[in-house]
């Protein structure tokens, strides 16, 4: 049974991300111009630093040097963070995501932007901000009934480090 090279890159860079404190969010090779690229995106609760991030990239790029997974051909190394507007998949990306408001698509076509306030194992405590002078309200949406799920951007969101000032 062959193994296919995103499978290989995966079982060498796991441990190196983890050993970090990283979760591995995505492996990307593709072609920019005639050499490969190679894009590596990572996360944590605590969010990545750009140092972090660096060191990363440097044991990364050891560890591929000493194996033969990229082949001969050249090719680039990027390791990041997910952009702003990646979609959520994962549970721990609703966990994140707490506190921020989210735009949902749900499988039975409905669409709505809630605030994230609590998340477990079955779903998420939500609030939807009130429209015309009404009240936000509560709602629990089942992990079952997201289709799709991006954060916002909200550029006048008060930091939680303000509100507690």
């Amino acid at each position: 049974m062959s193994t296919t090279q995103s499978e290989r890159l995966r079982g060498l860079l796991e441990p190196l991300v983890s050993a970090a404190g990283l979760d591995l969010e995505e492996i990307e090779v593709s072609r920019a111009g005639r050499r490969r690229q190679l894009v590596i995106v990572v996360d944590s609760d605590e969010g990545l630093t750009l140092d972090a991030c660096a060191e990363l990239s440097r044991e990364i790029s050891t560890r591929l040097d000493e194996s033969d997974v990229m082949g001969d051909e050249e090719y680039t190394l990027e390791v990041g963070s997910p952009g702003a507007d990646r979609p959520l998949t994962e549970p721990r990306h609703y966990v994140r995501a707490t506190g921020r408001l989210v735009r949902f698509r749900l499988h039975d076509g409905g669409d709505l932007v809630a605030r994230v306030l609590a998340v477990d194992e079955e779903g998420l405590d939500t609030e939807v901000p009130g429209v015309k002078g009404r009240k936000p309200t509560s709602r629990r949406i089942a992990l079952g009934e997201i289709a799709k799920a991006r954060v916002e951007i909200e550029f006048n969101r008060k930091d939680k480090k303000e509100e507690e000032a």
